[in-house]
């Protein structure tokens, strides 16, 4: 399929993906611990737990990780490189090392992997795990805010805690939509219906987010 009818098809699903982000807004800076400051390792494995499912832009990424890496042939193990990206980038941030233009590169890599999945095209292993890689430590550089803004004081322990609950709860995730792909829904091919139609939604997301950042741009160089 032409990258041209990809976005065609994204366009056409605007109304549902848009409706998705907007309902999704109010969740992507709740913190799950009600903005209370974390001071134990349970209450920093609480937050990482809940970070990645309240951002509905991080859970509906790490899902269509899972379903890329099933037709990489590497469901388990290529998830991994978005992993260990995302707890550097996490890391990173804790520190005050943080990436440019975090939230633009979140919106981007949304709707880019979606419309990868989308066109039906198999990544290899190789490749895949490197886009994996890169998406994941501007995830992890937006996850990382928790711990350097408020809780900058807190415990070790609490940053450890966090970690492990991003870990872990992503991959869980991801692991998780791969393997209802493959075994719910009988996906065996990249360009099945079912996984070009999760690709068509996490695009559409995408593409909303991206021209949301795109247009406070044009509003703040205009002086608006």
């Amino acid at each position: 399929m032409k990258m041209s009818a990809a976005f065609s098809r994204i366009l056409k699903l605007a109304p549902l993906t848009a409706a998705a982000s907007l309902a999704a807004a109010p969740a992507f800076a709740h913190h799950p611990l009600g903005g209370a400051p974390m001071t134990t390792f349970t209450h920093g494995l609480a937050s990482g737990v809940g970070h990645p499912i309240l951002g509905f832009d991080h859970l509906f990424f790490v899902a269509l990780v899972g379903v890329a890496a099933v037709f990489t042939g590497r469901q388990f193990t290529a998830p991994l490189a978005y992993i260990g990206a995302m707890m550097a980038g996490t890391l990173l941030m804790s520190f005050g090392l943080g990436l440019p233009l975090v939230e633009v590169a979140i919106a981007v890599s949304l709707l880019a992997l979606g419309a990868v999945v989308l066109s039906g095209k198999k990544l290899s292993a190789p490749v895949a795990m490197v886009a994996f890689a890169a998406a994941g430590l501007f995830h992890g550089s937006a996850f990382g805010v928790s711990i350097s803004g408020a809780e900058a004081a807190a415990p070790t322990v609490v940053l450890v805690g966090y970690l492990i609950g991003l870990a872990i709860t992503q991959y869980v995730i991801s692991v998780a939509a791969g393997w209802a792909m493959k075994s719910l829904f009988k996906a065996t091919e990249a360009g099945a219906m079912q996984p070009r139609l999760a690709g068509a939604v996490v695009a559409g997301v995408g593409l909303f987010l991206t021209l949301e950042h795109v247009e406070g741009a044009a509003f703040t160089a205009m002086g608006l």
